[in-house]
């Protein structure tokens, strides 16, 4: 496993670590997937229809973000539970495989679980002053009840769902509520992002951005600026 300090290179080095005493970075905002392990999701896929789970989660994750980005150039927004479920949809139909399992899939998004990093991290970034929020596609409720499931809500202040702008991430509208919601400016908010293409979004936006790459994949090539990467929270805690 690669470690933080080398995934950084990647992207290019930044110039200086976030966080107190050098950049003047308040507020850390986390997408969904930096916190939550989706395993469970891919393990129902599996012993819903043996042999093709692993088919069915790569083209339901495609279609996922695929259609939120689609629906943001269109202006057609309707929220992530929708959007998953006309992504699984689509993913069964392809596939060939009954439609029988899709509820048992769906209810999944609602039962996820942490990474074996991420209470001790939260623990630490707390302890150290920073003020914690997430910022994700998902819906309200799919927030709250993950949150209250895995016993977050103590670490969080806010949960900030696109939802509240009818605008999916990359759009600059959604990355502008951690801003709003804190009443920080940009400069003053690090983004913890799970996907290459989020971090990009949240640095083109003007965030501070640290990717949690935990599957250790390239990085985008879309144009942004450096920023920090590791392989998991511990890492982030160290950049700090």
């Amino acid at each position: 496993m690669v470690g933080g300090a080398a995934l950084a290179g990647l992207v290019g080095a930044p110039s200086g670590r976030a966080g107190i005493g050098s950049l003047p970075v308040k507020v850390i905002l986390f997408d969904a997937f930096p916190v939550y392990d989706a395993g469970g999701v891919g393990v129902m896929a599996e012993q819903l229809f043996p042999g093709k789970g692993a088919q069915l989660m790569d083209v339901w994750r495609t279609r996922q973000f695929e259609y939120t980005w689609l629906r943001n150039i269109s202006g057609n927004y309707v929220d992530f539970f929708a959007v998953s479920s006309d992504a699984l949809d689509y993913a069964l139909e392809l596939l060939g495989l009954p439609v029988a399992g899709k509820d048992s899939l769906m209810g999944e998004l609602f039962r996820l679980s942490v990474w074996p990093d991420v209470v001790a991290s939260l623990q630490e970034l707390t302890r150290s002053g920073y003020r914690l929020g997430f910022l994700s596609n998902f819906t309200p409720r799919m927030l709250k009840e993950n949150v209250e499931r895995c016993g977050l809500g103590g670490y969080f202040s806010h949960l900030l769902s696109v939802d509240g702008v009818g605008r999916y991430k990359p759009d600059p509208r959604a990355y502008r509520m951690g801003m709003d919601a804190f009443g920080v400016r940009k400069e003053e908010v690090l983004f913890v992002a799970s996907a290459g293409w989020d971090a990009c979004g949240a640095k083109e936006f003007g965030y501070e951005v640290f990717w949690v790459n935990r599957k250790q994949v390239p990085g985008e090539r879309l144009g942004a600026s450096s920023y920090g990467v590791g392989k998991d929270l511990n890492d982030l805690v160290r950049y700090l």
